[in-house]
């Protein structure tokens, strides 16, 4: 560029990054504990707004989901990685600002964030394409503070672009929700017009069953909520029953979305010979001792799925815009992401909840 033309793209950027305050409304967890106790674990706060390094860029926060790992990260079942990290890893945004070496996004285009922050690009797994395992990931909402605020940076490389189809509200869960489930989908080895079980039904196991139910699959849930069982029916699944009910006909696979290791035991005996459970979450409670015969035998696989590649997401994000998959979603302001977060916890979720930050 000329001169001329250089020194008005400085002063452009320069009005931009005056029109950012210097602080902002934020969520922080204070001292881990249970959400529903007598002191909140969390506090809504105000802090420095975040300056983006080199290959960040700045996003104003739209809208954020509130995901079972913010619950976790909350409450401690997770250890602390950032002490009074901000909680929130389903983000949609605009960019608002730009660290140095970047060039992927432009001023004010609506990006995703999710939950996977970082990899080292360089070491045995991620040079095989399972960079999910990472030994030097780093998490959003987790390692470095989330969307339960007004601002936050990410890692250009890391960030998504977002179908257009999909307005801000509806967008977050499918940025962990979303992509988790279909991980979790993929790594059940569901077959063709097979039969798959769903045990929890909260915000990722409902999106997970549109896209299977999509695609001709059989679903049968297995959860607590009289609210989420009857979800569950108007969204066209097969059957809804107890979480420890054993499945009204062999499934060929499940997914465990809630985090209770007892479950893992009736979902193994309810699958066919050569069935595959996986468990989509982070944290599980300890998993009670197999009978081997009874539960695992008979060449049944037992998978966790841990995060989730890049390529997961925008295969995923391609495949919520082709299935034309809609998250069913509960708006609250940021200032009531502690109600949010107690509202997961109570465990009957009609889909998902979803912070209101700002207006698109």
């Amino acid at each position: 560029p000329t001169r001329r033309s250089s020194d008005l793209r400085s002063l452009r950027m320069e009005k931009r990054e005056n029109a950012i305050p210097k602080t902002m409304k934020a969520w922080a967890v204070t001292t881990p504990g249970p959400i529903d106790g007598k002191e909140s674990p969390i506090e809504f706060t105000e802090k420095p707004v975040p300056t983006p390094k080199r290959g960040e860029v700045l996003v104003k926060v739209i809208t954020c989901g509130v995901c079972h790992t913010d619950l976790h990260v909350t409450e401690g079942d997770l250890p602390v990685h950032h002490e009074h990290v901000t909680p929130g890893h389903e983000i949609v945004g605009k960019v608002v600002g730009f660290g140095p070496e970047t060039q992927r996004f432009k001023f004010g285009e609506r990006i995703g964030i999710p939950w996977f922050r970082h990899a080292c690009g360089v070491c045995k797994f991620c040079r095989s394409g399972h960079e999910n395992l990472c030994p030097h990931s780093l998490y959003t909402g987790w390692d470095h503070d989330g969307g339960y605020a007004e601002y936050v940076t990410v890692p250009e490389g890391f960030a998504y672009r977002l179908p257009e189809k999909f307005d801000s509200l509806e967008a977050a869960p499918l940025l962990c929700a979303g992509i988790i489930g279909y991980r979790a989908f993929e790594r059940a080895n569901v077959p063709a017009g097979g039969r798959l079980g769903l045990y929890g039904f909260g915000g990722s196991a409902h999106i997970t069953a549109q896209i299977a139910l999509a695609q001709g699959i059989e679903v049968h849930v297995f959860t607590r909520g009289e609210d989420a069982k009857k979800f569950a029916l108007e969204l066209g699944c097969a059957s809804v029953q107890g979480s420890y009910d054993p499945a009204p006909v062999p499934l060929d696979s499940s997914i465990i979305f809630a985090p209770v290791g007892d479950m893992v035991l009736p979902a193994l005996a309810s699958l066919v010979p050569g069935g595959t459970l996986a468990l989509a979450g982070i944290h599980m409670t300890d998993i009670p001792t197999m009978n081997y015969q009874k539960e695992i035998f008979h060449e049944k696989t037992l998978t966790s799925v841990e995060s989730n590649t890049r390529r997961d997401g925008e295969e995923f994000l391609t495949l919520a815009d082709r299935l034309n998959i809609h998250p069913e979603v509960h708006e609250y302001p940021l200032a009531k992401a502690d109600e949010a977060l107690r509202y997961v916890k109570h465990g009957d979720i009609k889909g998902a909840c979803v912070l209101r930050v700002s207006e698109d």
